[in-house]
């Protein structure tokens, strides 16, 4: 079995579920493309903890619609994937050996930011797919690490994916201030460090990157890049997958690292 990509997946708002825009059909390809994959670990800015990860154990999560003020339509999409309690305990043993304070929760279902990027790139649903929890303390640091604790999980058919979004400036989306330029300028900072493999750059990309502070008003959207980051290992191609702004200020750019192919 070859190793599993780690992926870092823009899901921009939850409208991309509906408005597949460049992106989506880019992540479509690529999980078509994908080989060896049993199963799907999501981490998601929208399950948040206090200080501790939790590790979603359900069998058969539910789909949980956890936005307001959305066109109805996108209230009745239903991801209905299985869940993977085996690997989830796995994941929670991986996160325990390095250091994590973790439990496993048996009642929660997906949040959005973790079933809306699913839609696209495995859209059959068939795939287990759970959920790990960023802890609300998460330093830019820890959350590197995270990645490197779940990285073994490649080595056994699972795809690490860090779900967030390049820019979320939320303030900016709701009042429709246009200006793509700043929001550019940060994605195309953080391709270029993704192409040197900088990892201390976009750890510290609070104080290096341009416009950091507007781009993330809060870090939670930020981190799952550095989870995918850390799930990467230095064998690894990382390739930029461009998927433009929506609504001029949300960066749905994305990254997979990748091992490189067997040779014939």
């Amino acid at each position: 079995m070859t190793r599993t990509p780690a992926l870092f997946i823009s899901h921009g708002s939850p409208m991309f579920a509906l408005e597949p825009g460049l992106l989506g059909p880019k992540l479509q390809q690529l999980g078509a493309g994908l080989r060896d994959v049993r199963a799907v670990l999501m981490v998601s800015p929208h399950w948040q903890t206090l200080h501790k990860v939790r590790v979603l154990a359900t069998s058969e999560p539910e789909t949980i619609h956890d936005f307001g003020g959305f066109p109805p339509p996108l209230y009745e999409l239903q991801y209905p994937a299985p869940g993977a309690p085996d690997d989830a305990a796995e994941a929670a043993r991986l996160l325990r050996d390095a250091g994590f304070e973790v439990e496993l929760d048996p009642r929660r279902g997906r949040d959005h930011g973790a079933w809306v990027p699913m839609r696209h790139l495995l859209p059959d649903a068939r795939l287990p797919v759970f959920q790990i929890s960023m802890p609300n303390d998460l330093s830019t640091d820890a959350a590197l690490e995270l990645g490197r604790a779940l990285s073994p999980l490649r080595d056994a058919g699972v795809l690490v994916v860090g779900s967030g979004s390049l820019t979320h400036n939320l303030y900016e989306f709701r009042q429709h201030i246009d200006d793509p330029e700043y929001a550019q300028q940060f994605a195309d900072w953080i391709a270029d460090a993704v192409a040197r493999n900088d990892i201390d750059a976009l750890v510290d990309y609070r104080r290096r990157a341009p416009h950091a502070a507007r781009a993330h008003p809060t870090e939670e959207h930020y981190l799952p890049l550095l989870v995918a980051l850390g799930a990467s290992d230095e064998h690894d191609r990382a390739r930029r997958i461009e998927g433009g702004l929506t609504y001029d200020t949300l960066s749905m750019d994305s990254y997979a690292w990748e091992s490189p192919a067997p040779a014939s």
